[in-house]
Order: structure tokens, then sequence, then C-alpha cells
């Protein structure tokens, strides 16, 4: 199955892109589609332990599963004030 992925913030800048798509075998996990995420970016990069992930816009855990055509958004920690 093919999934989408968009990085935002720091992620984007790390990973040298915002938008990849990758293939996963069915039953994967939102924790196997960030591994496959780390692996097709055009620059190595890590994720954060308190990234946020979203499935179809709605919060999702990284034990959650995903589907074939699911858009996966990988949020960042951010701060400021």
């Amino acid at each position: 199955m093919k999934i989408a992925i968009k990085l935002f913030a720091g992620l984007r800048d790390r990973a040298g892109t915002g938008d990849l798509s990758v293939e996963l075998p069915e039953g994967a996990t939102v924790r196997d589609a960030i591994e496959a995420a780390q692996h097709n970016a055009p620059k190595k990069w890590a994720a954060p332990t308190s990234l946020m992930a979203a499935v179809n816009n709605e919060y999702v855990e990284f034990t959650d599963t995903v589907a074939d055509g699911d858009e996966l958004a990988l949020i960042p920690p951010v701060s400021g004030g």
C-alpha cells in the first residue's frame, strides 16, 4: 500500500522535503511509516521523541495502523513565547 507523508517545520528542513510517498505492507503502523520516511527522504533525519502524528487530520498513536491512500502528518514539538 502507498501512503503520503507530510513533514512540518524543522522536520521538513532536516529531511530536505515536506512531502514523501512510501510503500508499506498491509498492517503497517504509524511507527513503520515514520521509519520508512526516515529512509526515503533526501537527507538523513531522526524523529524527535515528542513527535505528534495525525492520519487524515486526526491525531493517532504510533501503534495505530495506516491504510492505503492515508495521509500521515508528522508534527515536531514547537516552542516559543
